[in-house]
């Protein structure tokens, strides 16, 4: 079921974003002027009388958004799995001794020997959703791709240096 997200101008402070959600409870992101952010929970009816909020770092709002993104990228390939024949999604964990420890995603060709598409890179820092070219790799990443069995196979080959 689509989520509805509402946006309100409010004067001299920012922007809110509200969604509601299906327990009847308003979810607000405030995005003040100075760059701040915070996050509310309040009544259904009144946005303006609000239970509780959080204010969020820089790097606390970075960390919550690649957490949450991460998990509907993941949740969203798994229906992608069941729609299409043909079309696998697998999560390949990069080994300490893969050539490519170290070294930009882009080297691996990944996407041009194998058609298979790198969608997420997954760490313990967090998970780096749609990665550059750029983004290096490192021991212990897994990489959540998808692709046809015979390019997956492919990519494990490639990232193990066989």
């Amino acid at each position: 079921m689509p989520v509805h997200v509402e946006r309100a101008e409010l004067p001299g402070i920012g922007i809110r974003h509200d969604i509601l959600t299906d327990d009847g409870r308003r979810l607000s992101v405030v995005n003040f002027r100075d760059g701040g952010r915070e996050i509310a929970i309040s009544d259904e009816d009144d946005p303006d009388r609000c239970g509780d909020t959080l204010a969020l770092t820089d790097d606390e709002a970075t960390a919550l958004s690649e957490v949450l993104g991460g998990s509907v990228i993941l949740t969203q390939l798994a229906g992608l799995q069941e729609a299409f024949a043909g079309l696998q999604m697998e999560k390949i964990p990069v080994r300490a001794d893969s050539p490519y420890v170290g070294r930009p995603l882009g080297d691996t060709k990944a996407r041009t020997l194998t058609r298979c598409s790198i969608v997420a890179v997954v760490r313990e820092s967090g998970v780096i959703p749609a990665p550059e070219p750029s983004d290096v790799l490192r021991a212990g990443d897994t990489l959540v791709v998808v692709g046809t069995r015979e390019g997956l196979e492919q990519l494990v080959r490639i990232l193990n240096g066989a």
